[in-house]
């Protein structure tokens, strides 16, 4: 009897091998889990804004949108190259908890329109003091992405009465600063693909993208151009930012910027790359604002 019971729990045994077999089999080898800064998980829509408009800036007109209008401590966020002001749907909701928010879109980005200028930073950096003037707001602490962060270091070296505080990721002050292998970058190239499609739906020249795109690339060639000596001019506290798996900006580089401004503060971001802001946004959102409510 014992000898049939000890069969039969062999038995049970096998088939529950077998089965667990099969069901691996079935399912194929594990997939390697994919590093979250290797993904660029879409922030989500913005909150209704308070107000929002088109302002007439130099030649041009400006979209803007305002939360937690007259909330006090202005924060104004501006987006990286060839984006928009949605890019910061992870941020607006947690920053305007304790400031009034300020969104823009550069001209020809998102619902903004562009001339025949040729672009450059300074062009951009005043569009954006232009939009201050134009909403009647003197001083904001700028938060930038990318174009964003060098947009910000530009207002920062000739424009600092209108600065408070400078956050700046991502950000480059020279072609060299830029990894040669970036444009060619897989999640890089996931990005583009994903402002194309939001520049269709946003502009109000939909099928322009490509000559948009042209020209801020020719920018890119050349631009930034800003020395040590330029980078020394910014008195504004400023916090240099990056991610530690950044697709772009060579970490070197990013030291190098911290340093030459005075008083600056280096904050690299674990696990995160080029679009921290949407890869980590809990991590991302309570360094920033720790950076801005700090007195």
């Amino acid at each position: 009897m014992d000898t049939f019971r000890a069969r039969q729990r062999i038995t049970a045994s096998a088939a529950g091998i077998v089965a667990v077999m099969a069901l691996a089999i079935a399912c194929g080898p594990r997939q390697a889990k994919v590093p979250v800064w290797r993904t660029l998980p879409p922030p989500p829509a913005l909150p209704p804004a308070d107000d929002s408009g088109l302002a007439p800036v130099d030649d041009i007109k400006m979209w803007y949108a305002i939360y937690n209008k007259g909330g006090g401590n202005p924060v104004l966020l501006v987006h990286g190259g060839t984006s928009n002001a949605e890019t910061w749907g992870n941020q607006v909701p947690v920053l305007m908890r304790n400031h009034e928010i300020i969104l823009g879109e550069s001209r020809g980005h998102g619902r903004s329109t562009r001339s025949r200028k040729p672009y450059s930073y300074q062009l951009m950096a005043d569009d954006w003091v232009g939009l201050l003037d134009y909403l009647k707001i003197d001083k904001v602490a700028l938060v930038g992405w990318s174009d964003g962060a060098i947009i910000g270091l530009d207002i920062a070296m000739r424009r600092p009465e209108r600065l408070t505080k400078l956050w700046a990721y991502g950000a480059n002050t020279q072609p060299s600063g830029l990894k040669p292998s970036f444009f060619s970058d897989s999640v890089v190239a996931e990005a583009a693909a994903l402002q194309r499609k939001d520049y269709e739906r946003l502009s109000p020249t939909p099928n322009g993208y490509g000559a948009f795109e042209a020209a801020i690339t020719e920018m890119w060639k050349t631009q930034p151009d800003y020395t040590p000596a330029d980078l020394a001019k910014i008195t504004t506290p400023t916090m240099i930012v990056d991610g530690q798996y950044d697709e772009g900006i060579k970490r070197e580089h990013t030291e190098e910027i911290a340093h030459q401004i005075s008083g600056a503060r280096l904050l690299i971001l674990p696990d995160m790359s080029h679009s921290g802001h949407w890869q980590n946004p809990m991590l991302y959102n309570r360094e920033l604002t720790s950076f801005l409510d700090a007195k």
